[in-house]
């Protein structure tokens, strides 16, 4: 805060530099040891010329200062005018809250009144409807006599025989078996244009490495035998030889099976049956086509 204060104060700090100046010039001027006229010009220029570097910081320095204390009081009335603004808008959303406080309170009041009135009042009768007071009937019991008795049978037996007489009961019956053929010829269709529509076939792509018992294994003719192995849904494919060791080479060919026609346990069994050239099966790769 000090510093503030006197960055705002027209003050001359450097006034030292301008007093040893003339301090300097006085004693080289009228010093005691004084000097030729030479030194004494030289002196004095140089003394002149630190006095007017002096008054140049000096003017510099007063600037500095004035412009200071003038954007000073810019920016305290930029501060007040925007403090002045905040409270204003301070004062506009305390009078929306209270506005709004007050229609929640009104809302509230008038659902406490609402539920009141509809837990202690009956519930009120449509307009349309009459209410009438529950009573029973009276009846009077009268004895009937023995005539309206003999009348009353045959007018039973009559509505008796109305009930047998089913006037639309066969239309019904017959229109209910057309629809249940009908029902059936189209299912009927629907299964046969089913089966006839053909099936995704599941198909596999199978290397297999077919072993020799050695080297002196006629490898063609190893290659002939298991190409002979033929089924319903097997496909043989390319082939090659591929050194094991010590001169063995084994025989690596492909085949394409359907997966329900032909399995690899089957394949197998049919491959090693050729046990004079055959020592053993392996699957090197199976993949889903």
């Amino acid at each position: 805060m000090a510093v503030e204060f006197l960055a705002h104060e027209r003050i001359w700090f450097e006034k030292f530099k301008y007093d040893d100046a003339e301090r300097r010039y006085y004693e080289q001027m009228n010093g005691p040891l004084g000097g030729s006229s030479q030194q004494q010009e030289n002196g004095a220029s140089t003394i002149l010329r630190d006095i007017a570097r002096a008054r140049e910081n000096i003017q510099k320095s007063l600037a500095g200062s004035a412009s200071a204390t003038s954007s000073g009081p810019a920016d305290q009335n930029e501060l007040l005018s925007r403090i002045s603004h905040l409270e204003v808008e301070n004062q506009n959303l305390r009078s929306v809250v209270a506005d709004l406080q007050m229609a929640i309170f009104k809302l509230e009041s008038r659902l406490n009144a609402l539920e009141k009135s509809t837990s202690h009042q009956p519930s009120p009768v449509p307009p349309t409807q009459k209410v009438e007071p529950f009573s029973v009937p009276s009846k009077k019991v009268e004895l009937p006599s023995a005539a309206p008795a003999k009348k009353a049978e045959p007018a039973a037996a009559e509505e008796d025989d109305d009930d047998d007489i089913d006037l639309f009961g066969s239309d019904d019956e017959e229109e209910d078996q057309e629809a249940a053929k009908v029902r059936e010829e189209r299912l009927r269709q629907y299964a046969e244009k089913k089966a006839k529509k053909p099936g995704l076939i599941a198909k596999s792509s199978i290397l297999l490495d077919v072993k020799p018992w050695d080297d002196e294994t006629d490898m063609a003719k190893m290659e002939e035998c298991v190409r002979s192995v033929q089924m319903d849904g097997l496909v043989w494919g390319a082939s090659k030889l591929v050194p094991v060791g010590y001169g063995i080479k084994k025989l690596q060919i492909q085949c394409v099976v359907e997966d329900d026609k032909v399995g690899t346990d089957i394949l197998e069994e049919e491959i090693t049956k050729f046990e004079d050239y055959v020592q053993s099966v392996d699957i090197a790769a199976f993949n889903k086509i």
